[in-house]
């Protein structure tokens, strides 16, 4: 096989694997239960089994880990790239509005709708129209930036009760980062938390005689101040979390459903190989990515990169919710404004600069 050939192969299986990981991911968003058994491992087995698929799998794997090893033998200078960063670094103090929207929206259309954080975890909104008012109001609040850390902190109560209802919730599971990225934060300025703390502080102002609650944001944001260069370490962690369990346990864990979405949408037609191999390369790269994030490994390169799939996936799986994947888009935004963070391989390695994304803990 020449490397042109090569080239075109992993060419093929990046294609492949914007428009099917994304909706492995939720494969329960857009398929019902199939009630055939798979053995995962012998689904495995058998898949590569097929010499064509298995020259396939190894061939882009060996190109994917050759190209990663010379970038970073040679770390070519990029203007480009450099300006970008720069750049993004000036947007660190729109990250608490950045999160607050990405959380904020899809609460509220779960509350319109009728499910706890995943679809798949849905409530009848007439029967039980607290919780409806719950999450809606948790969503409008963070729109709004108002008591931003209470209704955080309300929002995760909310989750771990989802939790309590389905396991289904850990489909959702990079709110968890979001709401803890959030309560360090703060509400961040556009917000009304910012708009009422400089009211309530002014002396002889008539709100000030009657809002004293908003006078303990200043004490929380100095108690939280230590923490927020971490940030971007919590939402890499968080979301790399969430990709590798989407990956290992919807995909590799789950093919049956993972085949019918294939058929479903007629992919093997987009990208002419075995829909096991479409099944085998979608899973192996979602978790591939989230063990990139949690390790802090090209972290802006892998944020963009997932973004621009979640992107291709909405366009290319009409019946795949929208409101389902904002939180994700906001998650992967915030990385790729704030790269990785410290303990992170990019800082190790000389990747990203020790000052990069420091900011965030004066903001």
């Amino acid at each position: 096989m020449t490397f042109s050939k090569v080239s075109r192969v992993a060419l093929a299986l990046v294609g492949l694997a914007a428009i099917a990981r994304p909706a492995a991911a939720h494969v329960d968003y857009v398929t019902d239960p199939t009630g055939d058994a798979v053995d995962a491992i012998a689904f495995v087995r058998e898949t590569l089994a097929v010499p064509v698929n298995a020259a396939l799998f190894v061939g882009s794997g060996a190109v994917a880990v050759t190209g990663l090893a010379l970038y970073l033998r040679y770390r070519p200078r990029v203007l480009d790239i450099e300006i970008l960063r720069a750049k993004l670094a000036t947007y660190e103090d729109l990250i608490p509005w950045m999160l607050r929207l990405s959380l904020g929206l899809p609460l509220v259309g779960a509350g319109f709708q009728g499910y706890l954080f995943a679809p798949t975890v849905s409530f009848d909104p007439t029967a039980n129209p607290l919780l409806r008012l719950a999450l809606i109001g948790v969503g409008f609040c963070l729109l709004f930036g108002l008591g931003t850390r209470i209704v955080t902190t309300f929002g995760m109560g909310l989750y771990v009760l989802a939790l309590a209802v389905s396991p289904d919730a850990l489909l959702a599971l990079e709110y968890v980062p979001g709401f803890v990225a959030l309560f360090v934060l703060g509400g961040g300025r556009p917000s009304a938390d910012d708009i009422l703390l400089d009211i309530a502080s002014t002396e002889g102002s008539i709100y000030g005689r009657v809002d004293r609650v908003h006078l303990l944001k200043a004490w929380l944001d100095e108690l939280t101040a230590p923490y927020r260069r971490y940030v971007p370490t919590v939402l890499r962690v968080g979301l790399g979390v969430s990709f590798v369990f989407l990956g290992v346990t919807q995909k590799l864990g789950d093919p049956a459903r993972s085949l019918a979405v294939v058929e479903k949408y007629d992919l093997t037609a987009v990208v002419p190989v075995d829909p096991g191999l479409w099944v085998l390369g979608a899973g192996v790269t979602e978790a591939v990515v989230g063990l990139a994030l949690i390790v802090g490994l090209l972290t802006r390169a892998s944020a963009g990169v997932a973004f621009l799939l979640f992107t291709t996936t909405l366009f290319g799986l009409p019946q795949d919710p929208v409101l389902a994947h904002v939180t994700l888009f906001g998650m992967a935004s915030a990385l790729v404004t704030l790269g990785s963070g410290p303990l992170s391989l990019d800082r190790l390695l000389g990747e990203e600069p020790a000052g990069d994304a420091e900011t965030v803990s004066a903001s």
